[in-house]
């Protein structure tokens, strides 16, 4: 359960004068997080380097986000994006004798777009939603055969928050003798993530959204026996066991996942989701993931009194904080809104409401009351 809410809120300064809804694109900016960007700013103007203490600040980045998903920190890799890492994992399975790679197409359009530019090297097929609109074990089990190299879907919808039980995917996946990659940036910092227990071979997650960080750093976890075997395309001085050697005539990669490290560290970004993972790590995720639960049923009962149309899952159990309410001019309301001082994320033709551990039933209400009246 989250207690002292009212207290954890004044860790947030947006939310004494707006109320910010938005964390499915990005969500409010904790004080640790800005004072942690300060310090860098700080060092840089004090000392005009600190390159050991810059390189501490992601390193300790590196094992927050390991200890978020229970994973071993020499199974991540700092990348820059959820796009790069993707990219990372599509150039290095070449050596692989199975050739199609499986999309959910609820995915975001990234991970369609890295593997569609692959081709010439693999057969690409997206797996749709059924009549239920959601994929269920038994939609993988069906469309996974045994050319299937990989599979790609996110644990969490970005359009309308679905959300799907990774366990049995993977167990379903793994039957079939293909990898399962994950792309979590809309779940990690909102939904628990055990890549042991829930047996996930690749996962790859931005701080932006409910990880309370900024964009430009990304973390990707490649389970330690497959990393070994896999010879990153994308690489570059980090990559490598030692980069201080600057032996710029030999390539040998580090240990594990740190294999797919690439350039210098984006540092200023690390500074952030050291602080932001710290934030989070404080807390039980399963508490957080309740309290947003309790959320989403307030949205759904609100809008549904008001007329709205939802697009989201209304069943808790396989759905996430966003919910997604139709508006036919969804870019335009959410300018609106955001005049009245209520911060939510437009996609295509849906307002996405998604709370994050320090919003309140009210905040739902209010955003709520005041998106209705300005669709009717």
């Amino acid at each position: 359960m989250i207690n002292n809410i009212n207290k954890i809120r004044e860790s947030f300064p947006i939310l004494k004068n707006k109320i910010q809804l938005s964390s499915c694109s990005q969500s409010a900016m904790h004080l640790d997080v800005k004072d942690s960007i300060n310090k860098y700013m700080s060092s840089w103007e004090e000392n005009g380097m600190d390159w050991g203490g810059w390189m501490q600040a992601c390193e300790n980045a590196r094992l927050e986000f390991a200890k978020m998903i229970n994973a071993d920190r020499s199974e991540i890799a700092i990348v820059s994006s959820v796009s790069h890492g993707v990219s990372s994992i599509a150039t290095s399975l070449t050596d692989q004798k199975r050739k199609k790679v499986l999309i959910a197409d609820f995915d975001f359009p990234t991970v369609g777009h890295v593997w569609l530019s692959h081709q010439d090297q693999y057969d690409v097929s997206f797996i749709g939603r059924n009549e239920g609109d959601f994929i269920d074990a038994k939609a993988y089990h069906d469309h996974i055969d045994e050319e299937t190299l990989i599979v790609n879907t996110s644990h969490v919808s970005f359009y309308d928050g679905f959300k799907q039980d990774l366990k049995e995917v993977a167990r379903v996946v793994h039957e079939k003798g293909a990898y399962l990659s994950v792309d979590a940036y809309q779940s990690l910092g909102q939904c628990p993530i055990d890549v042991k227990e829930m047996d996930i071979d690749i996962l790859t997650a931005g701080l932006q959204k409910y990880a309370l960080g900024i964009p430009g750093i990304a973390f990707l976890y490649i389970k330690k026996e497959l990393a070994d075997t896999l010879t990153p395309k994308i690489t570059g001085w980090f990559g490598q066991s030692n980069p201080f050697a600057f032996d710029i005539k030999h390539v040998e990669y580090g240990e594990g996942t740190k294999r797919f490290d690439s350039g210098t560290f984006p540092m200023i970004n690390g500074f952030a989701a050291e602080a932001a993972l710290k934030v989070l790590n404080q807390y039980d995720i399963a508490d957080i993931e309740d309290h947003l639960k309790h959320l989403s049923q307030v949205t759904i009962e609100e809008a549904e009194g008001r007329g709205l149309t939802i697009k989201s899952p209304k069943t808790l159990h396989n759905k996430a904080s966003n919910t997604a309410i139709y508006v036919e001019n969804a870019s335009e309301v959410e300018g609106q809104l955001k005049d009245q001082g209520i911060i939510v994320s437009a996609r295509n033709d849906v307002i996405r409401i998604a709370p994050h551990f320090y919003n309140t039933k009210d905040d739902i209400k209010l955003a709520v009351k005041e998106l209705a009246r300005l669709i009717n």
